[in-house]
């Protein structure tokens, strides 16, 4: 059964966490929730922009992000059909109501200045589409009904993928498991993985992975910076 339920959020990495803000609260009216030093991370700020109580877009801001060199093509697509290295963000799409809130949206957006191209009808969904700071490529869509896989798994397509009729009929539905109340233990960093990269060492990401998950949990950084008092 599928447990996962939604978007919690989504990071983006920014050299200038106060354009982000300023872009995401005044061109598309979010809101900033959450501004602090990100949990243990050196010399790290999260942001944190209100999709709904559930959902948030989040910058993570340092110093060093600025010297990484951006390469359109490579480290961005830049808009919505080109390309960008594999497993980064290729574009962001949000949610809007329907086909009037979405060209509320239009209508906000070229009101201060940003170009927009659409909407788009897509079938499964509208969309519009604009740039955001730092070559983001960004789309608002809404859907009329959820995605009907029996129209929109296209045999060509399948095949280019190289999925089998097994396969997709197994994808098409959650995998069976049975919980076992939080009592796994940790598999061997030696296997399959995947596994998360770009430590400064391969030894501290084998150290932090050591770390039993009760010390993990006892030792967070849970408070937030200000205290607040009704």
């Amino acid at each position: 059964m599928n447990k996962v339920e939604g978007l919690h959020h989504i990071a983006v990495t920014t050299a200038n966490m106060k354009e982000q803000i300023e872009f995401f609260t005044d061109k598309l009216g979010m809101e900033l929730v959450a501004l602090y030093w990100m949990h243990g991370v050196e010399n790290t700020w999260h942001g944190f922009l209100r999709l709904n109580d559930e959902s948030s877009i989040a910058f993570v801001c340092n110093p060093d992000i600025e010297k990484i060199p951006v390469r359109m093509g490579e480290t961005h697509a830049g808009n919505p059909g080109a390309n960008c290295a594999r497993g980064a963000m290729q574009h962001l799409a949000l949610r809007v109501k329907n086909h009037k809130e979405l060209l509320a949206m239009r209508d906000r957006l070229r009101s201060k200045g940003v170009p927009v191209m659409g909407p788009m009808d897509h079938g499964f969904c509208a969309s519009i589409y604009f740039a955001g700071p730092e070559n983001l490529a960004l789309e608002l869509s809404y859907s009329e009904a959820p995605i009907d896989s029996r129209a929109w798994v296209d045999p060509e397509v399948q095949a280019l993928a190289g999925i089998s009729d097994e396969e997709l009929a197994r994808y098409k539905q959650s995998s069976d498991y049975t919980d076992q109340d939080g009592e796994v233990p940790q598999p061997s960093l030696n296997g399959p993985g995947p596994h998360m990269t770009g430590y400064p060492a391969e030894s501290m990401y084998e150290t932090i992975l050591s770390i039993p998950d009760e010390v993990i949990w006892e030792s967070s950084e849970n408070q937030p910076p200000v205290e607040v008092v009704d």
